[in-house]
């Protein structure tokens, strides 16, 4: 008796046929709330090396593409609206999807010239040669294995998953040798938070007109966090700065924030400055209110300024604030559901650098929820829901 040959990875997987462009962007929760990507357009190669109790993430790259970017991101928002639609239809979906380029740039908001096609083939690139580790939803390891040297996972306490945002993607042609589109196979860990109706979040198309990175980032980290509650969340500068994994100095990174709050560019979400009374800064954010802001002057059509009763002119420009709300209070803590936005409170200052020359520190960033925050939480009692599935 023969064995029988074992299949490949492309023969195992059943052909999925991506669907029209015009679906809603969804992307995957985990994606949204941890540093998977590089938030420059700059050749980046540093990895990105984060620590949160048990949650572990490094992401590293190859010096001949660099490390995946936070736009090269949208190709796997349209993989996860592709995947949950066709799921939603009662389709069959697999990891292997086959499609064109033109599917792609249309979804994700870019052209279609030539220039455009070049830029998507090197972002698989980047996406393909990226390569992820991480103990986010990943069992815990054995304890006896946690006295073992030399290991990450015992030190995190959970199985570490290593991944490459795209296992491989390929050019189809026709029986021509004719251009036939594209297809492309996304890990099993990104696949399986996709089908997991708990872990995916619908966003705003206007996502893909953010043009800083780190405004899509923060709009990602606010869309996971902040859901549709009234009252909002609130992030510590400082762990959003270590959340983020820029390199960037700190304070070059907290005065984009401060330009971000100025412009307010995120849709859906108000974005506010907070200033504790020990100095802290922090930024709070809910989502907008319905409709947009109507201009105290306008214009009546005739020659002359018509005053609507209010001052200033209409021709005199406004002062630009830090927020457009008339509350002078901070908004309550809400750290009893949302003690991860504070963590970082009263963790010594520092930058974010690489893991070269990151010795004693890199345990200082496996950072327990102080003291102090769960002190504050059991005070105030003040619990905040989160639409998205529990505490985040």
């Amino acid at each position: 008796m023969t064995a029988r040959p074992r299949r490949s990875e492309r023969e195992q997987l059943e052909l999925f046929r991506a669907l029209p462009s015009d679906l809603a962007p969804r992307d995957a929760q985990d994606l949204m709330a941890y540093p998977f990507f590089s938030l420059s357009k700059s050749h980046r190669v540093e990895p990105i090396d984060f620590r949160a109790g048990e949650i572990a993430i490094r992401v590293e790259a190859v010096p001949e593409h660099g490390m995946a970017t936070i736009w090269d991101a949208d190709i796997l928002i349209w993989a996860a609206s592709q995947i949950v639609e066709a799921r939603d239809n009662g389709f069959r979906t697999s990891r292997l999807i086959a499609t064109t380029p033109y599917e792609i740039l249309t979804f994700i908001g870019r052209g279609t010239g030539a220039r455009d096609y070049r830029r998507l083939r090197a972002a698989l690139d980047r996406l393909q040669s990226t390569t992820v580790a991480t103990t986010l939803r990943q069992p815990p390891t054995n304890p006896r294995s946690r006295n073992e040297p030399n290991s990450v996972a015992p030190a995190t306490g959970r199985r570490m998953h290593r991944f490459s945002w795209i296992n491989e993607w390929t050019e189809r042609a026709d029986a021509f040798g004719n251009p036939d589109g594209i297809e492309l196979i996304v890990p099993d860990w990104f696949y399986k938070a996709v089908l997991d109706e708990a872990l995916v979040l619908t966003i705003d198309r206007a996502y893909f007109g953010l043009t800083g990175g780190i405004e899509r980032w923060l709009y990602r980290i606010v869309r996971k966090h902040g859901g549709r509650q009234k009252r909002g969340w609130r992030f510590d500068f400082r762990h959003l700065y270590v959340k983020s994994g820029s390199l960037s100095p700190f304070k070059r990174f907290a005065f984009e924030l401060r330009a971000i709050i100025q412009r307010q560019p995120l849709p859906g979400y108000s974005l506010f400055l907070e200033i504790e009374a020990g100095g802290r800064t922090l930024l709070a954010f809910e989502p907008a209110p319905c409709g947009q802001d109507v201009e105290a002057v306008v214009l009546s059509g005739t020659r002359t300024i018509v005053p609507s009763g209010t001052d200033p002119s209409c021709y005199r420009e406004p002062k630009p604030h830090l927020t457009s709300s008339a509350q002078s209070e901070n908004r309550p803590l809400n750290l009893e559901s949302n003690k991860e936005s504070n963590f970082c409170r009263g963790a010594p200052s520092g930058e974010n650098r690489s893991p070269t020359g990151r010795k004693e520190d890199e345990h200082g960033r496996q950072t327990a929820f102080s003291k102090r925050d769960d002190d504050a939480a059991a005070a105030s009692n003040l619990p905040a829901r989160n639409d998205s599935g529990g505490a985040s």
